[in-house]
């Protein structure tokens, strides 16, 4: 499978050692040439280095008739630029964007991008069990806004911090799938302790998101 992976950090640095391990053919773009060597040295990889809002850099990179490309820039409308270049401009099959906003996710769907996710580490995830490209994207896609994904970062200062999972009564219909603790990311289990600066990626319901919120950060 030809994956275009745009920028992004330690996420993106994640997502490639995993997709590199099933032998895709993978075109890697950044615009942060610093971050460009270090991804290009700890894969060994080449990197483009640019910007991917930008045609000229995605023609340069050979993106063209890519099956899937994956926007992981923290700007939400870099993201969304970046992918409907690639759908409109050079055939790529389907686009996948990371929000950082969850009110964004149901209107980049309703512009034309084909999943909208905040949590890298099931878009990886998600790819290496599928066998298709549409299963990957059925398989990420937040149907019908029965399931919204949100990115909730822990501070020094909230209650839950530095407290073990299995001893935060959280509201119901909430899960931790992910916790990203910079450059880790953690499959987390009862006994994993929440720390300072730790992004949590949560699935909720649409009705529960805001209650959510409101209770991770609830201050000591």
């Amino acid at each position: 499978m030809k994956i275009v992976i745009t920028g992004g950090k330690h996420e993106s640095d994640y997502i490639i050692s995993m997709l590199k391990k099933e032998r895709h053919q993978l075109i890697v773009i950044n615009i942060d040439n610093d971050f460009c060597e270090y991804i290009s040295s700890n894969n060994d990889i080449d990197v483009f280095p640019g910007d991917p809002t930008k045609a000229y850099v995605l023609q340069d990179a050979e993106a063209q008739n890519a099956d899937v490309l994956l926007a992981l820039s923290d700007n939400d409308t870099n993201n969304y630029v970046t992918c409907v270049t690639a759908k409109k401009l050079f055939n790529i099959k389907k686009t996948v964007s990371k929000v950082k906003n969850p009110k964004n996710v149901e209107l980049f769907k309703k512009l034309g991008i084909d999943a909208v996710i905040s949590s890298t580490y099931l878009i990886a995830q998600s790819i290496l069990n599928e066998s298709s490209v549409e299963d990957i994207i059925k398989t990420l896609a937040i149907e019908d806004e029965k399931i919204v994904m949100i990115e909730v970062p822990i501070k020094k200062e909230f209650a839950i911090a530095n407290k073990q999972i299995k001893d935060i009564a959280f509201p119901k219909n909430m899960n931790i799938s992910t916790i990203f603790r910079d450059p880790h990311v953690i499959i987390p289990h009862g006994d994993t302790v929440l720390l300072p600066d730790d992004n949590l990626i949560v699935v909720t319901t649409p009705d529960e998101q805001d209650k959510l919120i409101d209770f991770v950060q609830k201050k000591k």
